[in-house]
């Protein structure tokens, strides 16, 4: 019983901490899968229409934790000089106990410094929806010492719903090995608390990265090709209210598959190893990346399982020659 308690007490303290405590975005480690949700400078840089899925599970092994599902859909248009995209969210906690759903429309302007190089910025409107699941919450004053959760609670039940409008910001730069960029999510920091004011914070992501072609035969000049074997350094940098996470690795390309290394952590603890497989076509992307915690939470927390796909779309022929940022797909 007192083992029970103990267990009801901890869920307590999550449970106020979910409804006073400023919240944090979901985050995803194969980024570069989920380019839109990363920046959304990113609509249209592949220029034909693109599908893109993604998964994923924190903690499996703790219960009640997170999950998180991802879809967008983005294309560029020679009418509107840029591209437009559409991303669907939600985001899964204490088994349902907290669900966000948000849904984002981007459009991005794409400039043409010279024939090496390529800027795009992207605006960003979302809608989001938190649903607070009342039934699965338990308080103190539920718990009798001997007999357990019997009684009923006398805390106030709030609105169950909160919901606002979000917006967003991002540019990015690109030659044909290097890149990088920077993204404002959250611009208006709207209110998402149940019970008091509580803001979601504004986001600052920075990325950059550059592709090495491995190819003996490869020139600078030589557009890279699918099939060519290349090296891909990337550092991640975000940063949310007090809150800072730096992610630094690499991608290793081989046609079909591509391979990757991760470490992510913030200033004062280490968070995880991120491993990444991936198989990739033409037509399509597939990629499994998990997360080993080594932080104090150890990786008997069951780490994090992340699956992406990506479908790309044939178009077109372009009347001009378009350049399409040359970037890891994970």
């Amino acid at each position: 019983m007192v083992k029970k308690i103990i267990i009801a007490l901890t869920t307590i303290v999550l449970v106020i901490s979910t409804l006073s405590v400023k919240g944090q975005d979901p985050h995803f480690s194969q980024f570069y899968a989920n380019p839109l949700y990363l920046n959304p400078a990113f609509a249209g840089t592949a220029i034909c229409p693109r599908l893109i899925m993604n998964y994923r599970n924190q903690w499996p092994s703790i219960s009640g934790t997170y999950v998180t599902y991802n879809a967008s859909y983005d294309q560029h248009f020679d009418a509107i000089s840029g591209g437009v995209g559409l991303i669907v969210n939600t985001d899964r906690a204490g088994e349902g106990t907290l669900v966000t759903n948000t849904v984002s429309g981007i459009y991005s302007y794409k400039l043409t410094v010279n024939r090496f190089f390529s800027i795009k910025t992207g605006f960003q409107a979302t809608y989001f929806q938190k649903n607070l699941d009342w039934e699965k919450l338990t308080f103190g004053d539920q718990i009798d010492p001997k007999h357990g959760f019997v009684y009923n609670t006398n805390e106030k039940q709030p609105d169950l719903k909160k919901q606002a409008v979000d917006f967003s910001v991002g540019i990015l730069g690109y030659s044909e090995n290097i890149y990088g960029g920077v993204a404002v999510h959250h611009l208006t920091e709207p209110d998402e608390g149940f019970i008091s004011v509580s803001k979601l914070p504004m986001k600052i992501t920075a990325h950059v990265g550059g592709v090495i072609n491995l190819k003996s035969s490869a020139r600078h000049y030589h557009r890279r090709k699918l099939e060519d074997p290349t090296l891909s350094p990337n550092l991640l940098y975000m940063q949310q209210q007090n809150f800072q996470q730096m992610n630094y690795g690499l991608y290793l390309n081989k046609y079909p598959f591509v391979g990757g290394m991760w470490f992510r952590q913030n200033f004062q603890n280490p968070d995880a190893l991120i491993l990444l497989v991936g198989f990739e076509q033409p037509m399509f992307k597939f990629g499994y990346s998990y997360d080993i915690t080594v932080s104090k939470l150890s990786n008997a927390s069951g780490g994090a399982h992340e699956f992406s796909f990506t479908f790309q779309f044939d178009c077109k022929p372009a009347k001009k020659r378009i350049r399409t940022i040359n970037c890891p797909s994970f």
